[in-house]
Parts: C-alpha cells; structure tokens; sequence
C-alpha cells in the first residue's frame, strides 16, 4: 500500500514511517521532524489539508493524520476524504463483532458521535452508550461496563484488547489491516457503511465565567432548546455545553437535513448571544 502520513511534528515521527516502511508499506511522510514549535501547527489531525493534498498529488491508498502528542487519529480516503473517529469505530466494532471479541455488541462513544453512527451501528443489533466529551469520560464508562471499544469523533479510540489509552499508531495499524484484509479500498468501505447527518458546531464567546457555567439556568436558551427538540423530533438533536478550556458555549446541531440543521444552529446561536454573551 502506499501511504502517506502526517506526523505533526511530534511525538509520531520516530516511529510511524519505520513501523509502516517495516511492514511493507509505500511511506510518504509530512512534517516529519522533531519541533515543539510547530507541533499541531496547520497540521496533523485537526489540520487536515496538507494530508488530503498529498494523499491525491501521491495517488495513495490512504493517509493518517496523528495529533501531537499521537494518541488521536484521523484518516483519508483515496479521493482526500475525512474519516473520521466514527467511522473508525464502526470499522473496527464490525471486526471485533465478526471475532466475537465485543461483549454485548457494546460501543461507547461520547455526545459528539454522529446519530447516523449510532442508527447505524444499533441497525447492526449493536449496543450504543454515549458520554460527555473527553476520552477520560470514555474511558471511565467502558470500565464501568466491561465494554471493550471506545472513542472519540477527533480520532481518540480506546481497545481494551490493547491497551487502556489512546495510541494513534495502533489505530493508524488497525485500520490499515482492516483495508488490506477486505480487499476493498477506504472509501469503498465508508460508501457500504453510513451516511453521516449534516452536524453543524458553532462557538459563542461569553467572557462572564458565571454566566457561561450557569447557562442552564437561563431559561430563553432551555426554552429555544425545547422548541427546536420539538420541532426535528426524531430528525435531529440539539447539545449545547460550556467549553472546559475555552469562554465559549458551543452549539451543536445534528438533523437528518442542512437546512434543519442551518436553521436551528442560528436560532440557537442568536438566542445565547442574546442572552449571555451582551
């Protein structure tokens, strides 16, 4: 296969070419040096331009984009399509299924995980837990209930038949195997598996800390919440939630159509700066 990897300048670039080269692979490797200035710089896995260029200017197989510090993942097509951790999951879930390695058919992921996975994956006869955002969350619920295959949508995905963290290298592995294994490319596999909802993410900056940890409290932004809950029924889903590390609220819309999913993102984005960010 032929291969091209984005290192992002950190922890990924000791090993992965060697790991891939050693297997057999046509390696082409981006951002392949050591530097702690650049690290996640317009690159790796949350700057996936660079990757989708060369995958198509190198006409490979596929690319993996590693974060920083390695332990998140992120993969393109042949055509420099995005797959991301949902689709991972849903990969590699079918092959610990097929392996009867998944107790339960059990999948955890966390509120960010697309719907049009988790129809998919409960269509299966799959089992489907969600969490708050962050791979700790994750992790403390697989453990809680013996499941065997987490993650995250950015590319964080936890095996307990591998290990107890994140390892982008291992996923990178993984979903080499898998498509070596199927005798189909990447984007075969993505066609045959599910249609992602449109998902629309916007952030609104509130610099009051009190005001953005107590947004619950404010009834203009329950009340928008409910209408539009109403309004998609089982079309769609609202989440609004602070930011842990940033002053921002972010609003997530998911629908079943963009123009659901448009409409009701301004709603709610107008009603939470209306309410909390003046």
């Amino acid at each position: 296969m032929k291969i091209v990897l984005d290192l992002a300048w950190g922890a990924a670039v000791r090993l992965s070419g060697q790991v891939f080269e050693q297997l057999g692979a046509q390696v082409i490797c981006l951002h392949d040096q050591a530097d702690g200035d650049r690290i996640n710089v317009n690159c790796g896995s949350t700057h996936l331009e660079p990757l989708k260029a060369a995958v198509k200017e190198y006409q490979a197989d596929l690319g993996f984009a590693f974060d920083g510090d390695a332990d998140r993942l992120m993969a393109v097509d042949a055509q420099g399509r995005e797959i991301n951790g949902d689709y991972i999951l849903y990969f590699w879930g079918q092959t610990l299924r097929a392996a009867q390695k998944l107790p339960e058919d059990l999948m955890v992921a966390t509120v960010m995980a697309n719907l049009g996975f988790e129809r998919a994956w409960k269509q299966l006869g799959g089992k489907f837990l969600r969490t708050a955002v962050g791979d700790q969350h994750v992790q403390a619920k697989m453990l809680q209930t013996g499941a065997m295959l987490g993650g995250e949508q950015s590319g964080h995905i936890i095996c307990h038949h591998y290990g107890l963290t994140g390892d982008g290298m291992l996923t990178a592995l993984h979903i080499a195997s898998l498509v070596r294994e199927s005798g189909m490319t990447l984007g075969e596999l993505v066609d045959q598996s599910f249609q992602t909802y449109p998902q629309l993410l916007r952030n609104v900056r509130v610099e009051d800390r009190e005001r953005r940890r107590r947004w619950q409290e404010c009834e203009a932004i329950t009340n928008a919440i409910a209408k539009g809950e109403a309004a998609m029924g089982d079309q769609g889903r609202i989440l609004v939630r602070a930011s842990g590390t940033e002053p921002l609220i972010r609003v997530m819309v998911e629908a079943a159509n963009s123009q659901l999913a448009h409409h009701w993102t301004s709603e709610l984005v107008n009603v939470v700066e209306r309410s909390l960010a003046n």
